[in-house]
Parts: structure tokens; sequence; C-alpha cells
């Protein structure tokens, strides 16, 4: 599942292309993904401009004149491509989007989990999902993260991954984050003291920021890629020898979810 890092890129990509940008022609070829019939999606894209893209949390806002926004939350298999339009489709396109540049922007999504939705700026609060998440993950204070991580129990991962406590922390930097700040995954968050949570506020900054210009790097001036984890501490490393103290990397699946982490690092 993409994450604020693949996010990012990904936004910044769009940024040096579609900002100012007319929309020729939209079409939706699978329905079930977006949130609109198909001739609201065309009467609404055609003929309007791009302007910025930004992402909150894991979803990805498409500001367009009119106050119109385009919201896309990707989820597990949602991918993006700016192509020439003699490129090939991939089979499971959902909206294609010609672009006065001659490009197309499209968006594919194998298991067709992802979700498309145009709203209005006055509007946007009002999406499933959205209304109830918490601040960006990049965005929170620190005084804000201890106040609100306090109204939360249950395991220190599922806390880091629960949208309405921060948006936009997955599966796998959470991870790495919980690395960085030394903590058993499975720790019960209750149990955490004002001097350890502070220790988890700078992780989750340290890692994600680290993470950003790593991703973009990598994804270099193609939208045709791979989530990049290679670069992470723990995720994606079990068995391999933890970077800090050189012990084996724990592997844990629960629920259709690896978890990696370090016995020794991350014991308590």
């Amino acid at each position: 599942m993409p994450e604020i890092p693949d996010l990012e890129a990904i936004a910044a990509f769009l940024n040096r292309r579609l900002p100012g940008q007319r929309i020729e022609k939209a079409e939706v070829r699978i329905p079930v993904v977006v949130r609109a019939s198909r001739e609201d999606f065309a009467d609404a894209l055609a003929g309007n401009r791009f302007g910025q893209a930004e992402r909150y949390g894991k979803f990805l806002i498409f500001h367009l004149q009119h106050e119109l926004v385009m919201v896309i939350n990707a989820m597990l298999t949602g991918r993006f491509q700016y192509v020439e339009p003699a490129m090939r489709l991939h089979r499971k396109t959902c909206f294609v989007i010609a672009l006065e540049d001659g490009n197309e922007l499209r968006y594919y999504d194998d298991m067709l989990m992802g979700k498309l939705y145009l709203a209005t700026t006055a509007t946007l609060g009002q999406l499933p999902r959205f209304a109830d998440m918490g601040p960006d993950a990049l965005a929170i204070s620190r005084d804000d993260f201890k106040q609100r991580i306090r109204r939360h129990s249950g395991m220190v991962k599922n806390v880091l991954t629960n949208e309405k406590f921060i948006a936009g922390i997955g599966n796998a930097y959470s991870d790495d984050i919980l690395w960085e700040a030394g903590f058993h995954p499975y720790r019960k968050r209750s149990t955490i003291d004002e001097e350890g949570i502070d220790r988890l506020y700078d992780a989750m900054r340290s890692i994600l920021f680290v993470s950003i210009p790593i991703v973009a790097e990598k994804m270099g001036e193609s939208l045709d890629y791979s989530e990049w984890r290679e670069h992470m501490k723990v995720h994606r490393k079990g068995g391999e020898p933890c970077p800090r103290c050189g012990n084996r990397i724990s592997e844990i699946t629960a629920g259709n979810r690896i978890t990696n982490f370090c016995r020794t690092c991350q014991a308590s």
C-alpha cells in the first residue's frame, strides 16, 4: 500500500506536470472505483484545468478550477500513469484523463479497492473516512501527538496505523518507526511513559522525512514504479541482520499483515 513517502513522491511528480493543464476528455473505464457516474465524471472534468495536487494521509487531492477537487485513495494496488495515448492500456485501468499536452493521466487498480471522489473544497471533509481522520503525520505537533495518543489503547503498532489517531502511516513505515524508537510492535500503548511518547514522535518524523527524498529519487521521472522499500531498516527484512545490533530480524504474519522487528533492540 502506498504510504506517505510514496504519495509525496507521486504528488511532486504530478505537480511538475499537471498544474495549468486543460483536461480535454475524461473517461471512466471501470466504474466500481469511481464514486460518480460516467457522465458526471466526464462533464465535471472536461474543459477544467488542474491546479496543485496535495497529499493528506493516504489520500491524494487534485485541485481543479471552480473549487472542484478530485480525491483518490489508492488503497493496496492503485497506481497512476502519466503516459502517451499510444501506450497500451492496463487491463484494470479505471479512468483515463486526456491532457492538452498530449499525454494521459491514468489510474489502474489490480484489486479494484481504490476510491475516487469528486467534491468541492467546501464538502471535502464530508467524504467517507475523510471526516474521521486525525491530523496528518507530517503536520501534527508534538503536543497534539502526545494528547491524542493518550486517547488510544491497544498495541502500539495498531495505534500508529489507526487513521483516527494520525493519518498516513501504514504497515511498512510503522515497523521502521517502532524500530527507531525501540518499541516492540505488540507493546501496549498504555505502558509507554512520557519520555517514550517523545521518542516515538521523534522516530516518526525522522523515518518519514528521511524516506521521502529517497523514494522520490528512486521514482525519478516515471510513475511506473514499485513501492520502494530497500532503504527501510526492518520492514521486509525478516531473517536479515538488524542494522543496529546485528541480530536476526523477526517476522510475524497476522491478519494478512507482515510485521518485522528486532527482538533485541525492541525487547520492551
